[in-house]
């Protein structure tokens, strides 16, 4: 179901222009396919064509935009099996958790599709004092422009469909860099982008060399950049863009804090999965457990035994729940922190063993919080457990920390809940389940090193549009 070999998009067309782009299956190893590499100056026509394409896809009509992306909605629908063995291959991504994927795919289109329309403006009345009679406003949103964005590769489907849709939606042409250890995705949507009538130039998706693309970053005639992987990747990024809005969706170490008054089995059974789907390899997989004292140890021992019951190996088993890590130099980077934070003291309560890019579902407890284990992002199946008797006190550890994307609190207490809503420094509480939790049409984004702005698409697609005001004097 993969081809031999896959183009770029350039100004909407299919470019087999070398195989120099290598994709492996994550989980034997073995060459999956090649893929077209755009250089600098294939870039460089992308964004002149993004250019020539803004004022046709400014003027394309609502119903055409909406047309395009029920297109895809089709056409996703129609090639799902397809799209989910490819993540399986290329990301190594869980079947299950690759046809989960594709799920989301389809619904950020249908979002975006029913969203096309909902792109309102409003009415100020501006005669607030005298020297103001006679006067009225009205705004506008309008399309900021071409966009650059580059997407990562732990959900290589839905991140760029986060990106792609709502630009579809305003009528901002784009040019599109997917992350190179997973491309295929990014390929096909733009192979049925190619089926639609965008005006040429509205779309370019173009695997190239990280030092290829800096023209997505630095280039004035892109408008926007918006840019989702790691935060040091980000934020240099976000510092070379100069004048365009940067929207960034960055890293975690994301917390989720268990009260006494919450059920145990529930909790460990959304744990399990916040924890350990698609091997930790998510921005708001759960790291950081706390516990309420008078319920840890059966927490613990709860945790522990469904972690060890977790079945590893070929992601193309059903069967399978912990799949491989996206590259054997992650596992051992992950592993070296595991490793170090034992000798550092802490307690391994299950897994910590790797083979290649396969690591173990793993648990620590007593883990230094300056560790890296425990204050950077694991970015893979481990997970911290840590005690606490004050409410209050724990929200501040929550907030101990330099990222800020989500939090999961499991409680009954709705005073404690808005609490935490209150208090803790994130861009979403999640109340009753993991800061693992997410649909695709709420805002959704983080605060201090996690990032700047919100996906979701009425959320992206305000930050993809400006504010057009119009004011009227009627003479009296």
């Amino acid at each position: 179901m993969i081809q031999k070999q896959y183009p770029y998009y350039l100004a909407n067309q299919a470019v087999y222009a070398n195989t120099d782009l290598k994709v492996y299956d994550k989980f034997s190893g073995e060459l999956a396919c090649e893929v077209a590499q755009a250089d600098p100056a294939t870039l460089d026509q992308a964004i002149a064509a993004a250019v020539a394409a803004a004022e046709p896809m400014r003027k394309m009509p609502v119903f055409e935009r909406q047309a395009v992306l029920e297109h895809c909605v089709k056409r996703f629908r129609e090639r799902s099996d397809e799209l989910a063995y490819a993540l399986c291959v290329e990301a190594g991504k869980p079947i299950n958790d690759a046809k989960g994927e594709v799920t989301r795919l389809i619904d950020t289109f249908k979002i975006a599709a029913e969203e096309v329309s909902r792109l309102y403006g409003e009415t100020i009345p501006l005669d607030i004092s005298a020297r103001a009679k006679g006067y009225s406003g009205m705004t506008k949103r309008v399309p900021i422009g071409p966009c650059a964005f580059i997407s990562p590769f732990n959900f290589p489907l839905n991140l760029a469909a986060h990106k792609v849709a709502p630009a579809i939606a305003v009528g901002c042409p784009f040019v599109l860099k997917p992350a190179s250890l997973t491309p295929i995705g990014a390929i096909v949507i733009g192979e049925i982008l190619a089926e639609t009538n965008l005006p040429k130039g509205a779309f370019s998706i173009l695997p190239c060399r990280r030092d290829s693309a800096d023209l997505l970053t630095e280039d004035e005639r892109l408008k926007l950049l918006s840019f989702t992987g790691s935060p040091d990747v980000g934020w240099n990024l976000k510092a070379r863009a100069g004048k365009k809005p940067v929207i960034l969706e960055l890293g975690g170490n994301a917390a989720c804090v268990v009260d006494k008054d919450w059920d145990i089995d529930d909790a460990v059974k959304r744990i399990i999965i916040g924890a350990f789907y698609q091997s930790g390899q998510s921005c708001i997989s759960v790291q950081r457990i706390f516990a309420h004292a008078e319920i840890y140890d059966q927490l613990k021992a709860k945790l522990v035994a469904a972690t060890k019951a977790l079945k590893s190996g070929d992601p193309k088993n059903p069967a399978t729940f912990i799949g491989p890590m996206i590259s054997e130099g992650e596992a051992k980077r992950l592993h070296g922190w595991i490793e170090q934070a034992v000798e550092a003291g802490a307690t391994l309560l299950c897994g910590g063993k790797r083979s290649g890019n396969m690591l173990d579902a793993t648990l620590l407890e007593n883990v230094d919080p300056m560790q890296p284990a425990c204050a950077e992002e694991a970015f893979g199946p481990l997970a911290i457990l840590h005690k606490f008797s004050d409410f209050d006190q724990v929200l501040k550890e929550v907030n101990n920390s330099r990222f800020g994307l989500q939090a999961g609190i499991f409680t009954r207490d709705i005073y404690k809940a808005h609490k935490a809503w209150d208090e803790l420094e994130v861009g979403g509480v999640v109340i009753g389940d993991v800061p693992s939790w997410r649909v695709d049409h709420m805002p959704y984004g983080g605060v201090k090193d996690s990032g700047l702005g919100r996906e979701g698409i009425r959320w992206a697609m305000h930050d993809m549009t400006e504010l057009r005001l119009m004011v009227m004097r009627t003479p009296v």
